[in-house]
């Protein structure tokens, strides 16, 4: 007879069911990381509806416009930081740049160190 018995599919869901334990638990135990990461994220794709804004309208929206002007036609709806609060713009950025997108991290203060501290556009390259 061809196929699977019913303890070689039950053995290998257990093997499955383990597997993903360990996958959750790691993902779980680095909520740190997966945070920097969806900061990064957003901040790449609001970089990237800034230079097709500039294509159209040859500069970089001001301060004052903020990241509010690229929405809905550069992006769909406005992302905010793991901590719920809006990402900051600045044009000139505050080091230079033709631009900075930044978050205050999670206490949203300035400065800070680990978490808590600045993480910027202009920190990432």
């Amino acid at each position: 007879q061809s196929g699977f018995t019913l303890i070689e599919v039950m053995v290998v869901l257990v093997i499955i069911a383990i597997m993903g334990t360990f996958v959750a638990v790691e993902v779980m135990d680095k909520p740190e990381q997966a945070q920097l990461t969806k900061i990064q994220s957003d901040i790449d794709t609001f970089g990237a509806a800034l230079d097709f804004y500039k294509l159209e309208n040859y500069q970089y929206p001001t301060t004052e416009e903020g990241l509010a002007v690229l929405v809905p036609k550069h992006i769909k709806r406005m992302k905010q930081d793991p901590w719920k609060r809006d990402y900051l713009y600045a044009s000139p950025g505050r080091n230079g740049g033709d631009y900075e997108i930044y978050t205050l991290g999670r206490d949203g203060l300035e400065g800070g160190e680990e978490i808590d501290s600045d993480i910027s556009s202009s920190t990432q390259e």
